[in-house]
């Protein structure tokens, strides 16, 4: 007999712990009441009617989920594999349990779709270029899509997209002739330059002949630092410096 209420004891107070829940802060509890949904619970400890009552934990931390490679055909007719990663959380726990069976999968399921439809409407030139603007199209779509679930996309992002070896190599060939082009208009704009630099030289000495006989003078002056240079005048330089003589004698009066 007295086991029998020991039992019965060890039976009811069992039935009693397994309505204490406790709830983390990150996490809300969705009750049913005979199947249907009776409310939310808050973080910490609540009690549910056995039986009666059951508790759904929902974390509504923000979660992430790897999209995985899809093969992709992009509108210029460029196959590539394409990946991307999607941050997300659950803004409204009943729903997340009401409305869809596994929230997780479906979200990712459907963020595989989004990838898909939408780099396969773009070039791959702006796929790679506008890295940016393509995440946030297929975030919107997601976004509207999950809404009715209590889901809240915070962020999309397009990591690796792969391509072809031989797009590869034409990528590699296009780069270097881009590099190319630019090494040459840059010389071709320094020699513009030099070119117009020695013509208002020209212009100067033109006007100005003595200025030529200075240059002379000046280039001697730095063959002379070398003192292992031997300087050869000619016949022309004992003029030049008869002319400089007169020049300055003329600037003095």
């Amino acid at each position: 007999m007295e086991g029998a209420v020991i039992t019965i004891i060890l039976f009811v107070g069992a039935i009693i712990a397994s309505g204490i829940k406790i709830i983390d802060q990150y996490e809300r509890g969705v009750v049913l009441t005979l199947g249907k949904f009776s409310g939310i619970r808050e973080p910490g400890l609540r009690i549910v009617v056995p039986v009666f009552q059951r508790m759904i934990k929902v974390d509504i931390r923000t979660n992430t989920i790897d999209i995985p490679k899809q093969e992709v055909i992009t509108k210029d007719n460029v196959t590539i594999n394409v990946d991307a990663v999607v941050y997300f959380n659950v803004v409204n726990a009943d729903k997340a349990v009401l409305e869809v069976a596994n929230y997780i999968y479906a979200t990712s399921q459907f963020a595989q779709a989004a990838l898909r439809d939408v780099t396969g409407n773009v070039e791959l030139d702006s796929l790679l270029g506008k890295r940016d603007e393509v995440s946030q199209q297929i975030k919107d779509i997601v976004d509207g899509e999950t809404e009715k679930w209590g889901i809240n996309i915070d962020s999309v992002k397009v990591q690796n997209i792969e391509l072809p070896q031989d797009m590869k190599r034409a990528m590699a060939k296009q780069a270097e002739a881009e590099r190319e082009r630019r090494a040459k208009i840059i010389a071709a704009e320094g020699e513009q330059m030099s070119a117009q630099k020695l013509g208002e030289a020209a212009d100067i000495i033109s006007a100005h002949p003595i200025a030529l006989q200075l240059r002379n003078l000046q280039v001697l002056t730095e063959i002379a630092v070398e003192k292992n240079s031997t300087i050869i005048f000619p016949s022309q330089f004992m003029d030049t410096v008869q002319s400089v003589k007169d020049f300055m004698a003329k600037e003095v009066k």
